[in-house]
C-alpha cells in the first residue's frame, strides 16, 4: 500500500506497527499537520477474524456450526501485541494466530525526502521478508489541495450567479489554456 501512495503522489508516506506506539502516535500527529496527502499503512493483527483452517472462529467452521437464530458474536479479548525496538533494528513479532512479521524500523539517519529511494529501500528490504516501518517519504513543501487547486475562500452556495457563471469569454479562456 506505501508503494502506491508513493507512485500516485502522496507527499507525507508512511508505515508503523499498531503495538509501537512511541512510532505510530507522532507519525499520526504529523500526518494530521501535513499540508498534502498523506498516507498510513498501520499494521494491525486482528483479533475478529482468525480465518485459517483449524480455527474455530474461520468462516467456514461457523457457517458449518452455525445453529443459532441470530447473528450475535462473542470477540474473545487477546493480549495486546506491542513493541519497543530501535531505529535500524528488526523485530519479529509472533501474531495471535502463529504468523510472524518482520518490521524493520529505518534508521535515524534515513533521508524521507527521497521518494525514488524510498521506494528503492522498501522493495530492497521486501525481498529480504522485512516490513519497513517509519517515516518513508515526506515533502514539507507539499500544499494544500485549496492552494494548488487556487480554490476560492467562498463556498460554492454562498456565491452569486455571475461568480458562478461568468459567462462564454471566461470559459473560451479556460478550454483554451487545456488545449
Amino acid at each position: 500500500l506505501v508503494a502506491i501512495a508513493l507512485q500516485l503522489g502522496a507527499t507525507f508516506v508512511a508505515r508503523s506497527f499498531s503495538g509501537d506506539k512511541t512510532q505510530l502516535v507522532p507519525l499520526i500527529a504529523a500526518a494530521i499537520r501535513h499540508k498534502g496527502a498523506s498516507f498510513i499503512d498501520v499494521i494491525s493483527p486482528c483479533i475478529a477474524f482468525n480465518n485459517h483452517a483449524g480455527s474455530t472462529k474461520s468462516f467456514d467452521y461457523v457457517r458449518e456450526h452455525n445453529d443459532a437464530v441470530n447473528r450475535l458474536d462473542v470477540l474473545v479479548g487477546r493480549e495486546p501485541i506491542s513493541v519497543d525496538y530501535a531505529p535500524g533494528t528488526v523485530q519479529v513479532v509472533e501474531q495471535h494466530d502463529g504468523s510472524r512479521l518482520a518490521l524493520r524500523k529505518l534508521d535515524a539517519d534515513y533521508d524521507p525526502h527521497d521518494r525514488l529511494g524510498a521506494m528503492t529501500f522498501l522493495q530492497k528490504h521486501a525481498a529480504k521478508g522485512q516490513i519497513v516501518t517509519g517515516l518513508l517519504y515526506v515533502d514539507p513543501d507539499a500544499e494544500d489541495l485549496h492552494t494548488h487547486l487556487d480554490t476560492v475562500e467562498t463556498p460554492l452556495n454562498a456565491m452569486d450567479e455571475q461568480a458562478l457563471c461568468p459567462g462564454s469569454a471566461v470559459l473560451d479562456k479556460i478550454n483554451a489554456s487545456l488545449r
